[in-house]
């Protein structure tokens, strides 16, 4: 079973502008909450120009990986060059 069942991502924007043309002080909220009882589970402030990027690679991976991967996976990412 992947982890999509278990899982889903949120992310909250902190301006209008796109993240590619945000400012470079700008970051945005990346979530990972659990389906069963809407905790959230991992948590990062991400640079508004990664974000897109970041929210593409967490639903990909909830697509492909089983629950505890993904989690062992994401826990371990810190920064964008983690991902």
């Amino acid at each position: 079973m992947t982890a999509v069942r278990d899982y889903d991502v949120i992310v909250t924007r902190t301006g209008i502008a796109p993240g590619r043309l945000a400012a470079a002080d700008r970051f945005d909220h990346v979530e990972v909450v659990s389906v069963e009882d809407l905790e959230v589970v991992l948590f990062w402030d991400v640079p508004a120009r990664a974000t897109g990027r970041m929210e593409a690679s967490l639903r990909e991976d909830l697509q492909r990986l089983e629950s505890d991967e993904f989690i062992a996976r994401w826990s371990a990412v810190e920064s964008e060059d983690d991902y």
